[in-house]
């Protein structure tokens, strides 16, 4: 039951997240947007990080790994920011959570077994982000007529291929994240997991931004970055908890963040979607899943 309630708290805090940044970035840029929630995630996570500092001291890999996971994500962000500013929230949502599956084929270029229902699946979710992608097509039966629908060409717009690709490279960054630190969780505190993306945004990115005077910051943003920087913590927090009862159940519901999202845009931004993309983005859902129930398990 606590695997549950944990993986369903995640979903929603991450789908928050999700949604909150496409806001804040709209209003400041995907550069501020990623200056202010790292700040406010290291000051969030601080007063946790001192009170349970590893017992154990840190070898020189597990400093690299830190470090590789720190910029991985915060660059991760700033992609997915960037994308969220530019495209629809229930587009770029699904093909994030592909992060697993990325951080899965990772585990396998660095030695780790494949099994044929794993490829497979990650296959569906390859042929989803396809999908998911395609946003014009000549003579679409869902839009209102368009006298120049035969003259555009089928396929993804330039638009849609920016947005889809810096959310390919957000979901890229964040595998990366998860495979690094999968491999250094079992000798550090969870506190000290979250620290390293939130110490290098704060030092790449808000102090340069300061020292430069280009830190943006309006009142209609202010509770965006807050909530952002606050549920990322929390939401990492919730699924490490879950985890602790069940992996497989905390992952599964988990990786359904991007599907709440999609719907939570729906209804508060008008976002629609053409049925070629909600295919997609149902294919997408169920591989994550599936693929987070086996690799957890």
């Amino acid at each position: 039951m606590l695997a549950i309630v944990f993986g369903l708290l995640t979903a929603f805090l991450w789908a928050t997240t999700l949604l909150a940044s496409a806001r804040a970035s709209r209003l400041l840029g995907a550069w501020s947007t990623l200056a202010w929630v790292m700040l406010i995630g290291l000051i969030v996570t601080l007063p946790f990080v001192i009170a349970t500092a590893p017992s154990v001291s840190l070898t020189g890999r597990d400093v690299t790994l830190m470090a590789v996971a720190g910029i991985a994500n915060s660059v991760g962000l700033l992609c997915n920011y960037a994308a969220v500013r530019r495209g629809k929230v229930a587009l770029v949502g699904p093909i994030v959570s592909t992060e697993g599956a990325i951080a899965a084929v990772l585990a396998v270029i660095a030695g780790d077994p494949l099994g044929a229902a794993a490829a497979a699946v990650l296959a569906i979710i390859a042929v989803g982000v396809v999908l998911a992608s395609i946003d014009r097509s000549a003579g679409d039966p869902e839009l209102a007529p368009d006298p120049a629908a035969e003259a555009r060409p089928i396929g993804p717009s330039r638009d849609t291929v920016i947005v889809v690709g810096l959310a390919l490279g957000a979901a890229a960054l964040f595998g990366l994240n998860l495979f690094v630190t999968s491999r250094i969780a079992g000798v550090l505190p969870l506190a000290w997991t979250v620290l390293p993306a939130r110490l290098a945004g704060v030092v790449l990115v808000t102090i340069p931004l300061v020292l430069r005077g280009r830190l943006r910051l309006v009142r209609a943003a202010v509770p965006f970055v807050i909530v952002v920087g606050v549920c990322e913590v929390l939401g990492i927090a919730t699924f490490a908890l879950g985890a602790r009862v069940s992996a497989p159940v905390t992952s599964v519901l988990a990786s359904q963040f991007a599907g709440i999202a999609a719907v939570a845009a729906y209804l508060l931004f008008g976002e629609r979607l053409r049925r070629v993309q909600v295919v997609g983005i149902v294919l997408i859902a169920i591989g994550v899943a599936v693929l987070a129930a086996t690799q957890a398990g």
